[in-house]
């Protein structure tokens, strides 16, 4: 990333006030393994963790959109006091519009970590747009920053 760039990225990552994170590709590697049982397990990266409760302490807002539904999210949510989450959440763009709303905040002043699709409503709105190395090509393109770490990796923590 050229320097100027980068130095636009930090500029717009320093006026926010709420950070959201998409998880699968994000917050975990994006794969997903069943137990015996069926049950799913996701892994989580303690450095992404870390990272959140930074921002926290800093006196940033962090949230969870997610397309996916599933308890082991809402635990790692809950263990990392991310004060908003909402899952199975398909029109993302909605779901942003409603957390601005709960938040009193504009747009710009929030910041997104996403990469697929399903993410470009929020990314594209937001005054610091993120994304990780195997995003798809447009979000790569629409972000203001894309981070050397991969998702489940410390990508969110590179952000923080």
């Amino acid at each position: 990333m050229a320097d100027h760039a980068l130095q636009s990225a930090f500029a717009r990552a320093a006026g926010v006030r709420l950070m959201i994170f998409d998880v699968d590709g994000i917050l975990t590697d994006g794969s997903l393994q069943y137990g015996a049982d069926g049950e799913l397990i996701k892994r989580f990266n303690v450095l992404d963790g870390h990272g959140i409760k930074l921002l926290q302490q800093s006196g940033i807002v962090t949230a969870i959109i997610s397309a996916r539904s599933s308890a082991i999210v809402a635990r790692r949510a809950a263990d990392l006091d991310v004060a908003h989450v909402a899952q199975g959440v398909h029109d993302k763009r909605t779901a942003f519009e409603s957390l601005c709303a709960t938040a009193g905040l504009s747009a710009q002043e929030c910041g997104f970590l996403g990469d697929d699709w399903v993410d470009l409503p929020v990314l594209t709105r937001v005054g610091f747009a993120a994304s990780v190395p195997a995003a798809h090509a447009e979000v790569r393109l629409r972000a203001h920053y894309v981070t050397q770490a991969a998702g489940g990796q410390g990508a969110a923590r590179e952000v923080c």
